[in-house]
């Protein structure tokens, strides 16, 4: 394959920022990875990172939304999710307790992703977590 050609395949959607929409984001995750062996972890991913928006971002508030991508070539499969901002600060990493009931979300994407990365800009922040067919390309965390 020459190196500026590409197999990857990308799908967006768009959702109003109601809990409902949460399952549906991870419905259609399911429906475009299926048969992936890395399906459950990219639905559960995007379960958490959908959640995460609308709960502590704009995109829970009245006309807010959120936006879900999904990128999937041979080597990874990458969800992303851009909420509307409206927070002072970046989503980030916190270590909890494990009793914790709250906080505990974006460790729990990191545990299972094999490298996620947090993008600003003035609309709001971008979740990206990827997932690697191989998991020796990402180094994951064990």
């Amino acid at each position: 394959m020459h190196e500026y050609t590409s197999t990857a395949r990308v799908w967006g959607l768009s959702c109003p920022g109601f809990p409902e929409e949460v399952s549906r984001a991870r419905r259609w995750t399911r429906d475009i990875l299926r048969g992936s062996p890395l399906a459950d972890d990219a639905e559960l991913i995007v379960s958490e990172l959908s959640a995460n928006a609308i709960l502590h971002t704009a995109s829970g508030r009245a006309h807010g939304s959120f936006h879900l991508a999904v990128a999937v070539s041979a080597q990874v499969v990458a969800v992303s999710v851009t909420d509307d901002g409206g927070t002072a600060t970046a989503p980030k990493v916190e270590h909890q307790d494990q009793d914790a009931e709250h906080g505990r979300g974006l460790g729990m994407v990191s545990a299972i992703a094999h490298r996620v990365v947090v993008h600003d800009s003035d609309h709001g922040h971008t979740v990206t977590a990827e997932l690697y067919a191989d998991a020796r390309l990402g180094g994951h965390p064990c």
